[in-house]
């Protein structure tokens, strides 16, 4: 069974990503900011990592660093309400730091499954 990790501080946000997810016969973990997602993290490595880019505590840039200094081959979905994935925006930062693709919030229950599967293969 494919493991996500949801990382995002808003917690009705993360609640309806997270039913999307295990209605889809995923197992999903979540955190509520970035510190506690790495430490689920290494716990319990997940196939992919889906964290928010602005959080109080450890911000999901930081996350997206750390997760590719300790684990190179992890996949990370970046998400945001902060802009497009335009090269001077929140998410297009979070591309060239290494994650594996981005989410402009609001997005669809189809875009985040289509991105997860992009990502997957």
């Amino acid at each position: 069974m494919t493991s996500i990790l949801v990382i995002d501080d808003d917690n009705d946000f993360r609640m309806i990503v997270c039913a999307i997810l295990e209605g889809e016969g995923y197992q999903v973990d979540e955190a509520s900011e970035g510190g506690e997602g790495l430490d689920l993290y290494r716990a319990s490595p997940t196939d992919v990592v889906l964290t928010d880019l602005i959080m109080p505590g450890q911000e999901g840039v930081e996350t997206i660093l750390e997760l590719r200094k300790d684990f190179p081959k992890v996949r990370i979905i970046a998400m945001s309400g902060g802009g497009s994935a335009e090269p001077g925006s929140f998410l297009g930062f979070a591309n060239k730091l290494g994650a594996s693709d981005t989410l402009e919030k609001p997005f669809s229950r189809d875009l985040l499954l289509q991105t997860i599967e992009k990502v997957l293969n």
